[in-house]
């Protein structure tokens, strides 16, 4: 884990998200906190991992997505290399949490 970004603040960001009890309220929040573009990045992001892992092609996830290749490339090596997160998310969300 990234120690410069595990701070009093994050803590109370992360802390505010795990109470969000539904999509709804995600949305309401979300949309106080981020920029329609942030949001849509991190999404975009999303969708890239996902694609990743059902072994779609770089070029296939540009075109789907509208992702550069530096997006695909740094989100494939947080799959590859990263804290595991997207891989522990996405095995949760095939098996609905």
């Amino acid at each position: 884990m990234n120690k410069k970004i595990k701070t009093d603040a994050v803590n109370q960001l992360f802390d505010a998200i795990l109470c969000l009890k539904d999509r709804e309220e995600c949305y309401s929040f979300f949309e106080d906190l981020c920029t329609v573009n942030e949001l849509l990045s991190l999404s975009q992001r999303f969708e890239v991992a996902a694609m990743l892992k059902a072994n779609n092609t770089y070029l296939e996830i540009a075109d789907k997505t509208g992702a550069s290749t530096a997006t695909i490339s740094r989100v494939n090596r947080s799959l590859n290399y990263g804290n595991d997160g997207y891989n522990m998310i996405l095995e949760r969300l095939n098996h609905q949490c």
